[in-house]
């Protein structure tokens, strides 16, 4: 009789920790081999607004983005003014930033230049102003034009040196309207100048 209770006491006890077991799984849950790797559904809604967010910035130009844009278009101004003055004739720095019709357009002037024996000089003293004067996108493409205040030094002096314009100790103030453009869905983030206005 006594093992009979033995057994059953066993059998009881048994009960008790496969219940108090479930009870505790059901609370805390069970461990996965993919703990810890998979992302959550939070996670994923979160990377796909902060995607979309990335999406609207790009097509909305907002106003953190016209700052960044300014910073290039002053470096892309400068080098391109500079680079038409070389005394080789050649647009070599600013070719990647010029669109094909700006750079037949300068290249002819340039051999123009080069035909009659002369050679621009430009000091280039810095950009007073850059100022977004308005942005439009077409489809994909988005143009930005800029109203650009410089001041340079310059004259044209032929291949004896004389100076037949500018002046080369008077410092100008130099006001152009330029044009940049950019395709959207490019992953090349350069803009090329497309259009110069007068």
């Amino acid at each position: 009789m006594n093992y009979s209770f033995e057994y059953i006491d066993i059998i009881l006890l048994a009960m008790i920790a496969g219940f108090i077991f479930l009870r505790l799984r059901g609370i805390l849950g069970k461990r996965t081999g993919f703990e810890g790797k998979a992302p959550s559904q939070f996670e994923k809604v979160l990377n796909n607004i902060q995607t979309e967010k990335k999406a609207t910035i790009k097509d909305t130009f907002d106003e953190e983005s016209q700052k960044e844009f300014l910073k290039g278009a002053k470096i892309a101004y400068e080098t391109i003014i500079t680079d038409f003055s070389d005394n080789d004739n050649k647009l070599i720095a600013s070719k990647p930033l010029l669109s094909k019709k700006i750079y037949d357009q300068f290249e002819e002037a340039l051999q123009e230049r080069n035909k009659r024996g002369h050679f621009a000089e430009i000091t280039f003293i810095g950009v007073n102003s850059a100022k977004i004067k308005e942005h439009k996108k077409i489809d994909k493409i988005l143009n930005v034009t800029v109203d650009f205040v410089s001041e340079v030094i310059t004259c044209i002096k032929d291949k004896n040196k004389k100076v037949i314009s500018g002046d080369p100790e008077k410092i100008k103030k130099i006001y152009d309207t330029w044009v940049f453009s950019r395709d959207t869905t490019s992953r090349n983030p350069n803009w090329q100048l497309v259009d110069t206005l007068t």
